[in-house]
């Protein structure tokens, strides 16, 4: 264990909590992207740093309470952001709960929150979370130069910090300044450093191998671009940003990470964190040509949208070894859709995920449940449109407020129940609480989540796709998968004509 470092970085996370029975087999262990990068930005200015990644290592808030002081660290930072692009607020209650710890046993120790949550809200992080220092965006600026202030002396020092929430006695100062985004990505955060990582403990995604189901790990994360020019309105993305920004790292730079993921560590499956990777052409065909010259035996997923992916692009993912595209279907419904700003029209998905597993890629598809205008008929319409077009797997999630989302304020705005504590943002935890619309409760949309996700996974049509495309393993492997049930503090019964009686004829064919 590094002891005596500038700054740890502190993944908060309980696997277990968020996933339930669903940790011990199914769920990814992903590592921490921004903790990893941020902790890269902090070297190339002179400062030693090092990481603890508490879902990986599967520690109780206790243990990563004494591990963070055994460091000695001169600053804590608590990097909040999830492994989905809304998925952070989650974590809070692993974070807050860390930083209580530490502030009992060792108070002169100076503790900061950053990450997406503590981006969206930080004065309420300040007011309700036991730290010193909050920030309100991108986050390695502000921390190098909180840092530099610390050196100085503190006190008014941490005034011209960008970004800085902090306290001046018992009162909370607010930043005079806003971080500016770091523009030159290459240059300031070449990668993360894996080498403050355990390798060994990550893991991918149970379908992102369905071709190679007992061979899910080596694996790792990466972002080629960060931010997302689009304005999902149940998204939350863009909050450490300050706006719709868009910023990519060079083909190089990334092809030249990944070759040290192989080189290095026998990486074979690799995610591409960026909200939407498949949108630039020339930085999407680049890195494809790197990729292709190298050679390398890769198994990439990545994020597209469904009026982003054009058919010349696809053999050249496809041959640079990205096998899985996973889109943003989200809803049946048109006027549904409008509402959460994606634009597409319906004829055009089941089209668009043809041509791409026409290519050879697998498709997974996500499905959102319960957005503002959706009804028990829209959202039956919208597992029957997941039925018929039948990708190789798909994800269902119910709406949620996520803290920085249109939704939040949408909620916020005309008093809707929103989750009493942070952890029931999960999705898959006990207390679970999705966002109510002016037809559905919180339970109804929640239960009518699970059903489809039980019902697809059981869909006939879906079991001979899978036994087809990756054998009977694979179907047994989802079936464990089935058979491992959600516990719920809320359900609801649904009626019956928002169930399914018969499966689509092309979903079977």
């Amino acid at each position: 264990m590094a002891s005596n470092v500038d700054v740890l970085f502190i993944n908060p996370g309980d696997r277990k909590q968020i996933y339930q029975n669903l940790a011990d087999e199914f769920s990814a262990v992903e590592p921490p992207v921004f903790a990893g990068l941020f902790a890269t930005y902090a070297r190339r200015h002179g400062y030693e740093a090092a990481i603890y990644d508490v879902p990986a290592l599967m520690v109780s808030a206790e243990e990563a309470a004494k591990a963070a002081i055994e460091h000695k660290p001169r600053l804590v930072v608590l990097v909040v952001y999830g492994f989905q692009p809304s998925a952070s607020t989650q974590n809070m209650g692993s974070a807050g709960k860390i930083a209580r710890l530490i502030r009992e046993a060792a108070p002169d120790l100076p503790i900061m929150m950053t990450g997406t949550h503590p981006a969206a809200l930080p004065e309420q992080t300040m007011r309700e979370e036991a730290v010193d220092f909050v920030c309100d965006l991108e986050g390695p600026v502000t921390i190098v130069k909180t840092l530099e202030a610390m050196a100085a002396g503190g006190g008014e020092a941490f005034a011209a910090v960008p970004s800085l929430w902090w306290r001046r006695g018992g009162d909370i100062v607010r930043p005079a300044t806003g971080e500016q985004l770091i523009k030159d990505l290459d240059e300031a955060m070449p990668g993360i450093a894996w080498d403050l990582l355990p390798m060994e403990k990550y893991r991918a995604h149970n379908w992102h191998c369905f071709d190679h189901i007992e061979h899910r790990q080596p694996y790792a994360a990466i972002h080629t671009s960060l931010g997302c020019p689009y304005k999902c309105s149940f998204c939350c993305i863009n909050a450490p940003f300050g706006k719709n920004a868009y910023r990519m790292w060079s083909p190089k730079t990334i092809v030249e990470e990944i070759d040290f993921l192989v080189e290095k560590h026998g990486v074979k499956n690799i995610k591409f964190v960026d909200e939407m990777f498949v949108l630039n052409r020339s930085h999407v065909l680049e890195i494809c040509d790197l990729l292709i010259e190298r050679g390398h035996d890769l198994n990439i997923w990545a994020y597209a949208r469904v009026d982003t992916v054009q058919d010349d692009m696809l053999d050249k993912l496809r041959a640079a070894g990205f096998n899985w595209l996973c889109l943003g279907i989200e809803s049946a419904s048109a006027y549904v859709r409008d509402g959460a700003r994606k634009a597409f029209k319906g004829d055009d998905i089941k089209s668009v995920v043809r041509r791409i597993q026409g290519a050879g890629i697998r498709v997974l598809g996500n499905y959102i449940f319960g957005l503002p205008d959706d009804t028990w008929e829209s959202m039956r319409e919208t597992l029957e449109l997941a039925l018929d077009i039948n990708t190789e797997f798909a994800n269902f999630y119910s709406a949620m407020a996520y803290p920085g989302s249109d939704l939040y304020r949408y909620a916020v705005t005309n008093n809707i129940q929103l989750p009493a504590e942070w952890k029931d943002y999960s999705q898959h935890g006990f207390q679970c609480t999705p966002l109510a619309n002016p037809k559905l409760t919180a339970a109804e949309i929640l239960t009518y989540r699970d059903y489809a996700w039980q019902t697809y996974f059981s869909a006939p049509g879906y079991l001979a796709l899978a036994e087809k495309t990756f054998g009977p393993a694979v179907v047994d492997h989802i079936a464990r998968m089935r058979s491992v049930p959600l516990a719920r503090a809320q359900t609801a019964a649904i009626p019956a004509h928002a169930k399914i009686s018969t499966f689509p004829i092309s979903s079977v064919a």
